[in-house]
């Protein structure tokens, strides 16, 4: 549907923690509804990571195309502000083409990034990473972690004291620059999104049963093949552990498997508790979300909600 000329048009978030249904929920929407899916998800976005990512299957993809899958290889790095672009890029093709944008994922530094901008820090520096890194391997992360509350506690306590990704960045940020991520944050000219948004949110009702069915999920993917998924990522010569895609959860605990220091029950099992904590973080990100309207994942009428929530919100521009 097109916005009148005077008026931009709409755009649809579905978003929600791993194992809550996203894709099911966007299968149906575009089966009634006049939309046109764009993953927002880190991992999807790479060749070769299907099983692990929940990636949707052939038929599915057939039957709905997702934009922005399969777009990088994994020896290559891909970050918010380039998801950003490409986003923008895709919400605009789909607008001229006279239908509506449906961003559905769990990658919720993306949603943000699209929504709010980012702030311009200071680009990655390999020097300053490289050293980073090496005083992790003789101190641990959990010490550059309490180094990093030192210096900026609000930063700290948005970060994991075990994400190693998010704390060389924040510490690299304030090497680089004598300022704190938090700092840039706050100063940041962020730009916000230039089209009308209705978010949804598929969230959990029960914290038992979400963690039972994240067990689940992560079992059958066993099932499915994800070891061998990743034996034949581990025998490319051109990717490492250190690499964003090696470091995907249950990923990057079969790697470890792999490279003989885990065994296979010992990375199961921090793969599926990885993945809680993961979705642990994705709640509580979206609880602190403005204008979000949350709808229960376990609950049948989610359909029925979010078709009716959308087509409101299209009639009404």
């Amino acid at each position: 549907m097109r916005a009148a000329a005077d008026r931009p048009a709409p755009v649809v978030f579905v978003m929600g923690p791993t194992a809550t249904g996203k894709t099911e929920l966007a299968m149906h929407l575009v089966r009634r509804l006049p939309c046109d899916i764009v993953s927002v998800d880190s991992a999807m976005v790479y060749r070769g990571m299907d099983i692990g990512t929940a990636k949707p299957s052939a038929a599915e993809l057939a039957q709905a195309p997702h934009r922005l899958i399969d777009i990088c290889d994994p020896a290559q790095a891909y970050s918010a502000a380039r998801f950003r672009d490409d986003a923008t890029r895709e919400i605009a093709a789909i607008h001229a083409a006279g239908r509506v944008p449906l961003l559905v994922g769990g990658t919720l530094l993306y949603f943000s990034a699209l929504e709010r901008g980012l702030s311009r820090m200071p680009a990655a520096d390999a020097d300053v990473r490289a050293k980073l890194s090496a005083q992790a391997g003789a101190q641990g992360w959990a010490a550059l972690h309490a180094r990093l509350a030192a210096a900026d506690p609000d930063s700290a306590r948005r970060i994991h004291h075990n994400d190693a990704q998010r704390i060389q960045r924040a510490l690299e940020i304030i090497e680089l620059s004598g300022r704190t991520p938090s700092d840039w944050r706050a100063e940041s000219r962020r730009r916000s999104a230039p089209w009308p948004l209705l978010k949804l949110a598929l969230m959990p009702g029960d914290r038992a049963d979400s963690g039972a069915r994240i067990a689940a999920r992560f079992h059958a993917m066993l099932d499915a093949g994800l070891l061998a998924e990743v034996e034949k990522l581990h025998a490319r010569p051109d990717l490492h552990a250190g690499l964003p895609a090696m470091r995907a959860v249950g990923y990057r605990q079969l790697w470890q498997h792999l490279a003989g220091e885990l065994s296979l029950v010992e990375a199961t099992e921090r793969g599926i508790i990885a993945t809680r904590q993961l979705a642990k973080r994705q709640q509580t990100w979206l609880r602190r979300e403005r204008d979000v309207i949350a709808l229960d994942c376990a609950n049948e009428l989610r359909f029925r909600q979010s078709e009716e929530r959308i087509r409101a919100f299209i009639q009404a521009r």
